[in-house]
């Protein structure tokens, strides 16, 4: 009967909340130093055996390891089967609903404002 009833973690995305209170420098540095404790050291960026070693960290201890691998995929773009620091960074934005909300409605603002200007007559 194990697993009967166990429902995944819920995620609070709390980026949008640290991007207000330490604005865009601050909450830069505070991914920076999120992927620095989670990369290994010896390589410089984040693999699934460092991520599967500070997982704790993040309070994701209890996924399996091909759940870690999926994380890592889901930002490596390069194919190097790990993640450097821009990967990661790009990676904790498109995690954050809030935030790609917010770009997005940023976006649609400057796209609006660009048609009015350059409006024909």
């Amino acid at each position: 009967m194990a697993g009967i009833g166990k429902t995944a973690p819920e995620f609070e995305d709390l980026l949008p909340v640290m991007a207000e209170k330490l604005g865009g420098e601050g909450l830069m540095r505070e991914l920076s130093n999120g992927f620095k404790m989670l990369m290994d050291k010896d390589k410089g960026v984040i693999t699934v055996e460092s991520l599967k070693r500070n997982a704790a960290m993040l309070g994701l201890q209890d996924l399996r390891h091909d759940e870690l691998v999926s994380m890592v995929k889901e930002g490596d773009t390069d194919g190097d089967g790990a993640l450097n620091e821009m990967e990661f960074c790009v990676l904790m934005f498109r995690l954050s609903p809030g935030l790609m909300e917010e770009s997005q409605l940023l976006l649609e603002e400057i796209l609006q404002d660009d048609l009015n200007s350059s409006a024909f007559y």
